[in-house]
């Protein structure tokens, strides 16, 4: 009798069903969980940081689509397919972190998860920017001389961030720990409120009530938004004439990326000013403007528009990559200020920007365009 009860356990336990998914399954969900997650936050906080998300979204399209993704006005097309891509990157990277790496990660506890975040976050950060979308296998310097890595980095943070709920996504419903219920339902909560709290910003914002002013010197931040707003007006009608001339058709298309990048810079800079100044922005005096570094006259704006189509191209990439030089030490300036955090973090990434669209002008790729990169980051652009 206890031979035939011992038996009738075993078979019981072989037919019951397994409390746990598989931990690719678990690791497809958590993957649509975290990039959907990151692509919401990344949406919602760009301009925060004075990015505009639109233009962040085509340059991401731009990896797998080249020059069909680039336009002056974002389209609709190209935002979308560069969420897609964000999104199967990031559903990528959870895969291979609890799917190809699950015989380490996958019975990890959530607390566990969490401390390993950050860390997987520079890895993926970093083999993206550094690797795999300028080198193999896209072979895409756009890119990398365009968004400095930090963006890229606080995007897979974002992501990272939701990896903890893989442990409660690998067991079946009813089925976790206790403990693994508690935890992941306070980092669900969490995550919401965080978007809620993000999502009312930005829609204030959106209405011209960004967050206070918070810098050292009024004045120089003032100075800083006048000047470079007219700067990116003549930038930007310079980048329409390339866009309109250009022979090459890779240099209209990096001429329609410029247009797009510097108006919505300058979308940032007049929400931010109503929303710190209360006020309309005063015009540069034609003093001010013939001040400015890089700034063209308006005979060499002239020679520009008529120049033989033979010749428009140098003529273009000379005329526009002294205006980027000048908006360069313009940023570097403010970079290395004691104005408000967002206005110095904006001006990081456009000094960055117009380097690297420098570099791009002058056919810039490979390696040589991550080290350039490099160094368009990290050192002070003074000349």
């Amino acid at each position: 009798m206890l031979a035939d009860a011992g038996a009738h356990i075993v078979a019981g336990a072989s037919t019951a069903k397994p409390l746990r998914r598989s931990r690719w399954v678990a690791a497809a969900a958590l993957g649509l969980i975290s990039s959907t997650f990151s692509t919401i936050l990344s949406q919602l906080f760009a301009a925060r940081i004075g990015r505009d998300a639109a233009v962040d979204w085509m340059t991401v399209a731009a990896i797998p689509a080249g020059d069909w993704a680039i336009s002056a006005e974002p389209s609709w097309s190209a935002v979308l397919a560069g969420i897609a891509f964000h999104q199967w990157a990031d559903f990528s990277w959870a895969l291979v972190f609890f799917g190809v790496l699950g015989r380490w990660t996958a019975d990890l506890r959530p607390l566990t998860i969490l401390l390993l975040a950050l860390p997987w976050a520079v890895f993926t950060s970093s083999m993206e920017w550094f690797v795999l979308v300028p080198l193999f296998p896209f072979w895409q310097p756009l890119f990398t001389l365009q968004q400095p890595y930090w963006i890229g980095l606080l995007v897979h943070a974002s992501s990272a961030m939701m990896y903890p709920l893989f442990a409660r996504l690998r067991w079946k419903s009813g089925a976790a720990p206790a403990r693994d219920v508690r935890f992941t339902n306070a980092w669900t909560t969490g995550a919401f409120a965080a978007i809620a709290l993000i999502g009312t910003i930005a829609l204030i914002g959106r209405h011209g009530y960004e967050p206070r002013w918070v810098g050292h010197d009024r004045d120089a931040d003032q100075t800083y938004i006048r000047h470079m707003t007219a700067h990116h007006v003549q930038g930007i009608e310079l980048a329409r004439i390339g866009a309109e001339r250009a022979q090459d058709p890779h240099l209209r298309k990096l001429a329609m990326l410029m247009i797009a990048s510097q108006t919505g810079e300058n979308r940032i800079f007049e929400n931010w000013w109503l929303s710190w100044f209360d006020t309309e922005m005063p015009d540069c005096s034609s003093e001010e403007r013939a001040a400015m570094p890089g700034m063209l006259t308006p005979a060499e704006m002239r020679q520009i528009r008529t120049v033989a189509s033979e010749r428009f191209d140098a003529v273009f990439v000379d005329a526009m990559s002294r205006h980027h030089r000048g908006a360069v030490k313009m940023a570097d300036g403010m970079w290395h200020s004691r104005g408000d955090p967002r206005l110095r973090i904006m001006a990081h990434a456009i000094r960055h920007e117009q380097q690297g669209e420098i570099a791009l002008m002058q056919g810039t790729s490979g390696v040589a365009a991550v080290a350039m990169a490099i160094r368009n980051m990290l050192n002070d652009n003074v000349n």
